[in-house]
């Protein structure tokens, strides 16, 4: 990899450090993982309060030791993601292949077969990372994806490397709606996270997620209508250590004609998260304040 001019040069020895820790093989790396387990949550204790306090607010029906068997699955399942975003940087297109399954690829297919540009809604479940990198290898037509610079320039052009070198495309969020408009012919799908927290002064939609009240954005649904864009909710199964099952549910074809004030798209996703979230509740990114905004209360 060439070294790009945007990284000060005192950050080349961890690019390097971290490329070759990438050529190891995954059940190596996974003994990396359960080491840094053991750290982050017996050791250091990385966020566990924010963790247990979101798990016992969104399953007020478990008990306090099946909330803690959740939390160490969790810390586990995340180092493993950790380990596994790491191997991107070196991961070929077979193992990819190998690792990434498609339930039904079909759903997808069809709409894009038509001419359309398709948004995935998805969510911090199972590795995120991992997903728009397997439909750049396994789609026959554009995956590509939308994505929040960081601020750190080392981290910003190391996760871009890992997330377009198996043939993804990156849309920088503030360029969304310039590139739905200069690409709006092209049969493709874009890939967006749509589980995270809006800013409180952009707060658009808040329903009922988890038994707690949540905001969501509501960019998804708003391109969709504004492009005709079929709209698929992608579901993230983890059936064994590092394999992911995804498989696709229809949100909106497309042909919907919107309502002022409702979000029946994002509240459909909303739903669709939810039952996943039940099924598979370790695998979610817990670590995260996802309800630190309170609903307004009206007046």
């Amino acid at each position: 990899m060439k070294k790009s001019p945007d990284i000060p040069a005192l950050y080349y020895p961890l690019w390097l450090l971290l490329k070759g820790l990438s050529l190891l093989p995954l059940p190596v790396l996974y003994v990396l993982s359960d080491a840094l387990y053991l750290l982050a949550y017996h050791v250091i204790g990385y966020r566990k309060k924010v963790v247990l306090q979101n798990l016992r607010n969104s399953f007020p029906e478990k008990e306090e030791q099946e909330i803690q068997l959740i939390a160490k699955d969790f810390y586990k399942q995340f180092l493993d993601v950790v380990v596994e975003i790491l191997k991107l940087a070196s991961m070929d297109k077979a193992e990819m292949r190998r690792r990434i399954e498609f339930a039904n690829q079909e759903v997808l297919d069809d709409f894009v077969q038509q001419g359309k540009t398709v948004i995935t809604m998805g969510s911090h479940s199972g590795n995120w990372e991992w997903i728009l990198s397997a439909g750049a290898v396994q789609f026959g037509f554009p995956a590509e994806g939308v994505y929040k610079p960081l601020t750190n320039p080392f981290f910003e052009e190391f996760m871009l490397y890992l997330r377009t070198r198996l043939g993804a495309r990156l849309i920088k969020m503030k360029d969304t709606m310039r590139d739905f408009v200069r690409n709006r012919k092209v049969p493709r799908v874009v890939a967006m996270l749509s589980d995270q927290t809006p800013p409180f002064g952009e707060i658009q939609y808040w329903t009922t997620f988890l038994n707690q009240d949540t905001a969501f954005f509501v960019g998804a649904e708003k391109l969709a209508n504004a492009f005709g864009c079929p709209v698929l909710f992608l579901d993230v199964y983890r059936f064994k250590r590092g394999h992911y099952r995804l498989r696709f549910e229809v949100l909106s074809d497309g042909t919907a004609k919107p309502v002022e004030g409702e979000f029946p798209i994002t509240e459909a996703f909303a739903r669709q998260l939810a039952a996943s979230l039940r099924r598979s509740p370790a695998d979610y990114l817990w670590t995260h304040k996802r309800w630190k905004h309170k609903r307004p209360v009206k007046s």
